[in-house]
């Protein structure tokens, strides 16, 4: 049904400006990307064709639902970005208990996955400073008409975001002393044998003052500093905002490729301090051996699905910084081996290694014995083509949003990568530091 492709070049709009127009229907989707080296394009989808969920207590195969709605691959054009029409979808954390011989608890309020299918959609490029309408159908004429159905997004009026903040509270779910005794016993756990590292994450929760919506927290993070793997998600359980800047598995053209983030410093209040911050981190052995054990984990996770040989990390410890850390990020690419697709990656890798540990399976149960479900935090947004192609994020820096009473709840987190020399207060210090972006943007008034 989607082998036609249209694309109608449009005038440069702000995509969270265009995503305004669409925010309030069921599904809406924004991709949003800060323009850089790993975020040319930004997307926005709506009007999805065809949804699924799937519940913890159902057992049909998750994977099989997102191949079933993508069909047989189709042709794609090579000069078009890289999203040209196929499903966004939600993978809650807990979906690892599909991935992996774990019984975990499961967040009684999302769904393990949830996924739709969007024959029309926005791309936005930021080098060029152009917008795509891109359209499938079983015809031309089909494609046509869903290009147009996008293009008709961006006649509206632009979004002006609030002047006052959206929460009205925004406290830890927890005392601060409960996540050092965490990590306390992570550590004196990996002292024992059982582990080499966990990713032991606390939560903040809180209620959006009345009137607000939580398009108001996306377009103050968009409008802010938007991350390279930024989003907002509308679906029938909630809404998702996301201001990631990590990539989970990126699949074009028979290549996949991970960006692992372990590492972190806060950024100084000058630049003589923010300097020292960063060359910290990036001579810190602590620091490097995090991020390298996570790295081996990804190339095995790989490994299960690409050609023997292949799989490499051709960069190692990349300092990377943003608007409130700096983080330290490798890259670990392979090529899939025959037979294999983006979908098998992505079963073969979930959930991502950064926010589990090793080894994966005993960190994961570590985790569930230490922590509430986690529901989309640590899970994956991901969108995969009709012509096979995939990208995904990891699911930090985000917050999940449910309705109940007429009032919108929160429930954000931010987590620390536990080794054997791990320091409880500096690891928590380290959740505070990760956590501060989303704090402002629902906090804190407007310049």
């Amino acid at each position: 049904m989607t082998r036609a492709l249209v694309l109608r070049r449009l005038p440069w709009r702000e995509p969270a400006q265009a995503a305004a127009a669409v925010a309030g229907l069921p599904w809406s989707a924004c991709l949003l990307s800060d323009g850089g080296p790993h975020g040319r394009w930004s997307y926005l989808a709506a009007e999805p064709d065809r949804t699924e969920t799937l519940a913890p207590d159902d057992a049909r195969d998750p994977f099989a639902f997102i191949r079933d709605l993508l069909g047989e691959p189709a042709p794609a054009d090579p000069d078009a970005p890289p999203f040209q029409g196929g499903v966004i979808g939600l993978a809650a954390y807990e979906l690892g208990a599909r991935t992996e011989p774990l019984a975990l608890k499961r967040d009684p309020e999302w769904p393990d996955l949830m996924l739709a299918r969007y024959p029309a959609l926005l791309a936005f490029d930021h080098a060029e400073k152009a917008v795509l309408a891109v359209g499938r159908g079983e015809a031309p004429h089909l494609a046509g008409l869903a290009a147009d159905r996008a293009a008709a997004w961006l006649k509206t009026t632009r979004f002006t975001p609030a002047s006052d903040t959206p929460a009205e509270s925004f406290e830890p779910e927890a005392p601060g002393e409960a996540y050092e005794a965490a990590v306390a016993e992570v550590v004196a756990r990996i002292g024992a044998g059982e582990i080499f590292q966990a990713n032991i994450a606390r939560a903040w929760v809180g209620a959006l003052r009345p009137g607000a919506d939580p398009f108001d927290l996306f377009a103050r993070l968009a409008t802010g500093a938007a991350a390279p793997f930024a989003a907002w998600l509308r679906t029938p359980a909630g809404v998702l905002v996301s201001n990631s800047p990590e990539r989970f598995l990126s699949v074009r053209g028979g290549r996949v490729e991970t960006r692992p983030i372990k590492g972190t410093r806060p950024r100084g209040a000058d630049p003589v301090e923010d300097a020292l911050l960063a060359g910290e981190l990036t001579a810190s052995l602590k620091d490097r051996a995090e991020n390298l054990m996570i790295v081996d984990l990804m190339r095995n996770d790989l490994a299960r699905v690409c050609v023997p040989g292949s799989v490499r990390a051709p960069d190692l410890f990349r300092l990377e910084s943003y608007p409130a850390v700096h983080h330290l990020v490798s890259t670990v690419e392979g090529t899939l081996a025959p037979g294999r697709d983006a979908v098998d990656a992505l079963a073969a890798a979930f959930p991502p290694g950064s926010i589990t540990g090793a080894p994966k399976v005993q960190a994961m149960r570590v985790i569930s014995e230490l922590e509430p479900p986690r529901g989309p935090y640590c899970g994956s947004l991901f969108w995969g083509g009709f012509d096979g192609a995939l990208d995904s994020s990891v699911l930090i820096r985000s917050a999940a949003l449910v309705e109940r009473g007429g009032r919108w709840r929160f429930r954000a987190c931010a987590g620390a990568g536990i080794v054997a020399d791990s320091d409880p207060r500096s690891e928590r210090l380290e959740t505070e530091a990760k956590i501060a972006g989303l704090r402002r943007a629902l906090t804190e008034p407007r310049a």
